[in-house]
């Protein structure tokens, strides 16, 4: 569906100076905590077994997904941030802690469980210097079972303990236990009662989360909330209508992939934002975390003071670099400001 971008946008001084207030603020990421592991092969030939490509194993590396992205795009972005979350006692669990920490990110309120693995998300790629790497497959070693005691009573002392320290929370919800309704029930209530940011990114249902700043789904994910299919714009206007009245969120901003994204803000008439062009090529490599990017730069804006079309805008210039990088990618502040329009 082609809609119609908005007449004005917000001026380039005025995003400038967002994202440099982007400095500083302190976020909690709350959510599940992912080890996305990459080994990367040259392909060598056809195996002999089965056909199937045998890759010369050139480079293995982890880094922070999931939730755990969210807090590498907002770190990126200058903002000092705390992750609160389960890992398992294993070796991804290991190397997953290894990366958050190269990154400066604060790791106090990740709590070790014993009792169940990391979750991993391991992605094989084949390719060499001379050709693009390309996705074969990937294999996902995840327990979705509810978050247990005594880890989920840390982890809620932790966010008791810390909230108001905090300028935003990010509700990060992969849909992996880590976000159970005892852990709403106590996040949302104090962060609305010491006026916090309250974003919530999540892959199940949206009306668990009720009266938060911001709601930032994907159309499926707000699809499967309400039960129906967008097709048309009067399909995303309802759609739009029924997450803000049902959540009771003062915002909902619906990511649409290459579509762009559409602003919905109570009171007020929706915007739908196109993809943002920019001036670096028009290929995209890979969406993965383009969500996360969306989530983080968002609730970022939002911290620095910025109008919901404003902080729409970021996001959507922020994601329109990240999906043309193999790989989750983040954003330095330079690099975002590079993608405003003159």
């Amino acid at each position: 569906m082609k809609l119609d971008a908005p007449t004005s946008l917000p001026s380039s001084a005025s995003l400038r100076s967002l994202i440099q207030d982007f400095s500083g603020k302190r976020v909690l990421v709350i959510g599940d905590m992912v080890a996305d592991e990459y080994l990367i092969g040259n392909p060598t030939r056809i195996s002999r077994e089965a056909p199937v490509l045998i890759l010369e194993l050139t480079e293995e590396r982890t880094v922070p997904g999931g939730a755990s992205n969210v807090a590498v795009n907002a770190s990126a972005l200058k903002a000092e941030v705390f992750l609160t979350g389960v890992v398992g006692n294993d070796l991804a669990g290991q190397k997953l802690r290894q990366a958050i920490a190269a990154l400066n990110m604060n790791q106090d309120g990740l709590i070790s469980d014993a009792s169940r693995p990391t979750s991993t998300k391991t992605r094989i790629l084949a390719g060499s210097p001379q050709i693009v790497q390309q996705h074969i497959v990937r294999l996902d070693r995840v327990d979705m079972s509810d978050i247990a005691n005594p880890c989920k009573g840390q982890i809620i002392d932790y966010i008791e303990r810390i909230l108001p320290e905090m300028d935003a929370v990010v509700l990060s919800d992969y849909a992996n236990g880590m976000i159970s309704p005892e852990i709403i029930n106590v996040c949302i209530p104090v962060a609305r009662a010491l006026n916090k940011v309250v974003v919530v990114d999540a892959h199940g249902s949206l009306f668990r989360f009720q009266g938060v700043t911001a709601l930032t789904p994907n159309q499926p994910e707000a699809e499967a909330t309400l039960g129906m299919t967008i097709n048309t714009l009067a399909d995303l206007n309802e759609a739009g209508r029924r997450l803000l009245e049902g959540s009771k969120a003062q915002g909902v901003l619906i990511t649409r992939g290459s579509e762009g994204m559409s602003l919905f803000e109570a009171g007020k008439e929706p915007l739908h934002l196109p993809i943002h062009s920019l001036s670096l090529g028009s290929e995209i490599v890979d969406t993965n975390g383009a969500g996360d990017t969306v989530a983080a730069t968002f609730t970022l804006a939002l911290t620095a003071g910025a109008s919901m079309f404003e902080a729409a805008y970021l996001a959507n210039a922020a994601a329109a670099r990240v999906v043309r990088r193999m790989g989750c990618a983040s954003n330095t502040p330079e690099e975002l400001m590079s993608s405003l329009h003159e």
